[in-house]
């Protein structure tokens, strides 16, 4: 039997529709969608996919169940390994991931690996999650900092072990990046509120608007439990270091998506947080936060969009899919072009920006090659708002308040690779550690550490 060689399409709002609104753009596969899409999965016996899966689901396992129709198998599959599929079924670079390994590609398209996970949990979400019993406590207490992907699935994967844990985190909400940094329309609000709520009934407890190193400090919650876990990310933006760059009207992406996302800014008037988007919008770089800044700001009435970016579209770390979305909104792409400084009027508000042309050298640590600025070819341009997005240092905070724990040069917490610190008891994983990454590399970091803590308690009591 022949097999198709293209992933079925994923329905989608239109273009035209989606940039007037928040809601979210992929709609998600039918059940006959789903069902035909999992038949094209070969079955492999080496199952290279799962390779490619940082928190290590079966994927032919719960793909072969959704051939079947059996959906709440393919469910328990999944949840088996991964306590948070809705949200990464939506965000996942899988093309880079299990998708990238998939035996198919040597033929056409891979399996469409990521929209059957989000399409099996939003029907088991629909349908009401499964909670599994409570295992049996085992006396043991680990702090959780952070309830961000990579201290969600530490708690999680902790709490079916039998630990009692306790996330502290600084936020009035649950999330960490998913709340405050993907905007509503990639990945919606009530899907983070119900991957948090399933963990809440594993029996892990959340403490809101707690910041350790401040409110608290490590060394008290490593008197008081007996492992901690430091998942608090990379929440530090960085910027250009241009003149003009702190005048007003000039956001980090931490600020200008924080507004929109976690302070409601997308719901105004219902929430009136103050941001100010006025005609012409420039986001500097070109990562998905950088299509993420780009896309919000159409849709808070920017009439137009411009996305400035040194390097070329193949140099771009953003995923396709995510590039794509963005061009069919009408989003301007000025690639190979820099910026150099801002204007501002008399008020102090910015109202241009100086940008310059560039060239590709020799490749540089990134592996991808030096951009250099090409002399006297330097532009003005128009602009309301610029929003400067390229990249994310890791919060500094606690690196700089425990004694004794040793640190990267860009601030981020050494571990091993499974997330030990050089503090016996204190672990760490995520972006913290690795500075900005994605989700699924952070939920990788949770789940591997959850086994180290595990480890290290058990040696601790035997």
């Amino acid at each position: 039997m022949s097999v198709r060689k293209t992933k079925h399409e994923m329905p989608s709002q239109s273009p035209k529709e989606r940039v007037k609104n928040f809601k979210e753009v992929p709609l998600g596969y039918s059940k006959e969608i789903a069902i035909e899409e999992a038949k094209r999965c070969l079955q492999c016996k080496n199952k290279p996919c799962m390779k490619g899966c940082p928190v290590e689901i079966d994927i032919p396992g719960f793909i072969n169940c959704i051939a079947k129709g059996d959906f709440e198998k393919a469910a328990d599959v999944i949840k088996a390994k991964n306590s948070l599929p809705a949200i990464s079924g939506r965000v996942c670079p899988y093309e880079n991931q299990c998708e990238g390994e998939c035996t198919l590609k040597k033929i056409g398209e891979p399996v469409a690996i990521g929209r059957l996970e989000r399409f099996i949990a939003d029907y088991e979400r629909e349908k009401g999650m499964k909670i599994p019993k409570k295992t049996k406590s085992n006396g043991k207490k680990v702090a959780v900092v952070g309830a961000g992907p990579a201290g969600l699935t530490c708690a999680g994967d902790l709490a079916k072990m039998g630990y009692s844990i306790t996330i502290f985190e600084a936020l009035h909400a649950p999330g960490g990046v998913l709340m405050y940094g993907i905007p509503e329309f990639r990945l919606p609000k009530k899907i983070v509120e119900a991957e948090v709520d399933y963990i809440t009934k594993l029996g892990v407890e959340i403490k809101y608007d707690v910041i350790v190193g401040k409110t608290i400090t490590v060394e008290e919650l490593m008197h008081d439990y007996d492992a901690v876990f430091i998942g608090t990310g990379a929440g530090l933006p960085q910027w250009l270091n241009i003149p003009g760059e702190n005048l007003d009207g000039v956001y980090s992406a931490n600020e200008f998506l924080t507004r929109v996302n976690l302070m409601k800014a997308y719901e105004f008037p219902k929430y009136d947080t103050p941001i100010r988007i006025g005609r012409r919008v420039v986001t500097i770089g070109a990562g998905n936060v950088a299509m993420d800044c780009a896309r919000t700001a159409l849709r808070l009435g920017a009439k137009e969009s411009f996305i400035i970016y040194r390097r070329t579209k193949e140099e771009a770390p953003a995923r396709k899919e995510e590039v794509r979305h963005a061009e069919e909104e009408g989003i301007k792409f000025f690639f190979l072009d820099a910026p150099t400084r801002f204007f501002g009027d008399e008020r102090g508000m910015v109202n241009g920006m100086e940008y310059i042309q560039m060239k590709l050298g020799e490749p540089d640590e990134s592996g991808r090659r030096r951009p250099i600025p090409i002399p006297k070819s330097e532009s003005i341009m128009q602009i309301d708002t610029a929003v400067v997005a390229i990249g994310q240092s890791p919060n500094p905070l606690i690196p700089k308040t425990v004694k004794g724990l040793e640190i990267g040069k860009h601030g981020n917490i050494i571990t091993d690779d499974d997330g030990r610190t050089s503090i016996p008891g204190l672990f760490a994983g995520g972006d913290i550690s690795t500075g900005a990454a994605t989700v699924i590399l952070a939920m990788g970091a949770g789940k591997r550490a959850s086994r180290a803590i595990d480890e290290y308690l058990k040696k601790k009591t035997s």
